[in-house]
Formats: C-alpha cells, sequence, structure tokens
C-alpha cells in the first residue's frame, strides 16, 4: 500500500529545552490536589515518554524558584501537557502554585526529560504500584497504553489515605470498565465516618497483593510513591525472589542537603584545601564571559562556575532534572546523570553541568 496519501507532520514539537507555556485549565482533581494544564500560544506537539517529568522556573517572593514534577497527562493528547499537584503543609512552591497560579498565565518549563518511563522498558505485562500523589507518572503511563489500544496486560495497585485522597478515581474506573485488560485495586489506610468504602483497608501487603496480581513475579513492575511506600515495596519483592532488573522507581526526590552547593561554602572550602599540584589541575573556561578557573578532579563544571560568581540554573543536583544543560565546546567529562539529559543532546555536544566532572581542560559555552 502507498503511502502517499500522508502528509509530513509541520507542527513544531516538543525537545528537552526551555520552553514558555500558558496555563489553559485548572482541575480540582481531590479537596488537596489540583492539575494544571499547559499549552503554548503557536500550536506544538507535546511527545514525550510516559512517566517523564518537566522543571518548572518559577519567581516566588522575588526569589528564583525551581521544582520538577511529573507530566500526568499521555502524548496521545499531543497538543498540551498536565501536571498535578498536591498541597502540602509547609510546601512553599505546591501552595504557591496552589494559591496563585491560573488560568492564562505564563511560565517557563524546562524537559521533558526522565529515565523513568514506559517506552524504554516495554513489556507486555505490567504491574502498576503507587502511594498518594505518586500516581502521577503511572497514570500517565495507564493512559497512554489505554488511549493507544496497547496490548499489555495491566493490574493498577493505588494506595491512599482515605477515599476522598484517590487521584482520578472516577477516570480509573472508567478505564477498568471499558477495557479487560486494566485490572483495577484500590487500598485505603482508612475510611472516615460518613464514608462508605468496599475495597481494600489498611496498607499494600504481601496477601493483597497475591490477592490482586498473583503473577506479580512475572510483571515489568511501575512504582512511585513515598519513600517509606517504595521501600515497602522493594522489601516485599526481594523477599520473594523478584528479578529487581523489572523493577523501575520515580527516582525524583528533594535534594538531599550534601549536594546543595553555596558560593560561600566552596570558597571557604577551596581556602581550606591542601595544595594541589598544578599538574593535577583542570582549567574550565567560560567562553560567553570570559571567565575560567582551575579546579581539582573530581570537581563538577557547576561548582568552577559557582566559584567564579556564575549562576547555571540547577534544581535537582543529581543529573535528572535537566536544569543545568550547557554546551561542551571542547575537552571531555564524565557525566553521572540519571535520565536528565537525551543521546541526541550529549551528540550535539551538550552536557549537564551538576554531574559532569572534566577529565583536562574544558571549554564551556557559558
Amino acid at each position: 500500500m502507498s503511502n502517499n496519501f500522508l502528509n509530513p507532520v509541520t507542527t513544531q514539537t516538543w525537545t528537552n529545552g526551555r520552553h514558555v507555556v500558558r496555563c489553559v485549565k485548572v482541575i480540582q482533581e481531590t479537596w488537596d490536589v489540583r492539575t494544571f494544564c499547559f499549552m503554548a500560544d503557536v500550536p506544538v506537539l507535546f511527545f514525550f515518554k510516559p512517566g517523564q517529568f518537566v522543571t518548572l522556573e518559577l519567581e516566588i517572593d522575588g526569589q528564583p524558584v525551581m521544582r520538577s514534577y511529573t507530566i500526568s497527562s499521555s502524548p496521545s493528547v499531543p497538543y498540551s501537557f498536565s501536571i498535578t499537584i498536591k498541597r502540602i503543609p509547609g510546601g512553599k512552591v505546591s501552595n504557591w502554585l496552589h494559591d496563585n497560579l491560573s488560568e492564562g498565565d505564563q511560565l517557563p518549563v524546562h524537559g521533558p526529560v526522565g529515565l523513568f518511563n514506559i517506552i524504554d522498558n516495554p513489556s507486555d505485562k505490567i504491574l502498576f504500584l503507587s502511594g498518594g500523589v505518586g500516581i502521577t507518572p503511572v497514570m500517565s503511563m495507564a493512559r497512554w497504553l489505554f488511549d493507544t489500544n496497547a496490548n499489555v496486560d495491566m493490574t493498577f495497585v493505588h494506595s491512599a489515605r482515605t477515599p476522598r485522597d484517590v487521584i482520578y478515581h472516577r477516570e480509573l474506573e472508567h478505564m477498568a470498565s471499558r477495557i479487560h485488560n486494566f485490572s483495577l485495586h484500590l487500598i485505603c489506610e482508612r475510611v472516615d465516618l460518613g464514608w462508605s468504602w468496599s475495597g481494600y483497608r489498611g496498607y499494600l501487603n504481601q496477601h493483597m497483593l497475591e490477592l490482586m496480581a498473583p503473577d506479580y513475579l512475572e510483571r515489568e513492575i511501575f512504582c512511585c510513591g513515598p519513600t517509606p511506600y517504595m521501600s515497602a515495596v522493594k522489601k516485599l519483592l526481594q523477599a520473594n525472589g523478584f528479578d529487581m532488573n523489572r523493577y523501575h522507581e520515580e527516582a525524583f526526590g528533594p535534594v538531599p542537603a550534601e549536594i546543595r552547593e553555596d558560593v560561600k561554602e566552596l570558597a571557604e572550602q577551596a581556602a581550606e584545601a591542601p595544595d594541589i599540584p598544578a599538574a593535577e589541575l583542570h582549567q574550565v573556561e567560560f567562553s560567553s564571559t570570559g571567565k575560567s578557573i582551575r579546579i581539582a578532579s573530581g570537581e563538577t563544571v557547576h561548582a568552577a562556575a559557582a566559584q567564579l560568581g556564575l549562576h547555571i540554573p540547577k534544581a535537582c543536583g543529581m543529573g535528572i532534572c535537566g536544569t543545568c544543560k550547557v554546551m561542551k565546546l571542547s575537552g571531555e567529562v564524565v557525566m553521572d546523570h540519571n535520565g536528565g539529559i537525551t543521546e541526541e543532546d550529549e551528540a550535539e555536544g551538550y552536557i549537564l553541568s551538576c554531574c559532569s566532572t572534566p577529565k583536562g581542560d574544558v571549554v564551556i559555552e557559558y
């Protein structure tokens, strides 16, 4: 059959980088969870791998803030994308977004990036495990498989505090009612007075898992939720001999304190550090500003920039979010990233400055 009748796509498509988008819809999912939907002013196809995330570039109280959120929508609805955010007591960014981000507002986003996705880890039998707002990446995956009529056997297990905290409740039940290959199981820790609940109660355990997915040892598992939840899931799986190569979890979380860099601290460390032979130092030059510095082996490009007073935007510090991407014009680095950069960007010469350590002298475009 000839494909001559197919017209090539001329609309712009999304690539990892900085993009300005507009909030076009705000949906109240539960009493403390909202979904924010975004589009571009000029039509853009927001293709991404279900499970990946974006980093929002915000200004809160006059201070620049970067925060990463998983995309909860599916690329099967390509002209927009959505993020779903839970209001957290004391949460600076989540509360600000709930209170201030409205339809019509514009903001820059970086991405999409992330190794936790269903495209790079395909399977015909999948078990989705999620807790709380950790449902967002696995919901993106489930929506993609549902919308594309994929021949994939899906078991979806979600844990919530109470029935009123189940995010996407009606949509999940709709999906389960429409196709035979989507098995839904919901667990609530407790049921408040006045609410009826016929589902599982308590916490996910081995007995529940065996009832919901008797063949869980044969499935590809995608897990996301609070750290204690994921730790309990991994312990359960390991105790039963599950092949952990088939276990995937959303790794993005709070930035560990030990990797938060501060110019003053770096200067103090440099002042206290013992003298290093010049032959063991690497020169890092930033071509756009004309600044350069010699650093010890093992120091990152981002740390070198900070010591020169150059601020390369950074959100995670772990090579996940992709915010600190810069172009390397010459030299070699070792980049120990966690999915925050694409192979295409690497081939063009981009690196993530937060997790790239020079192997010799390097020149960075910044």
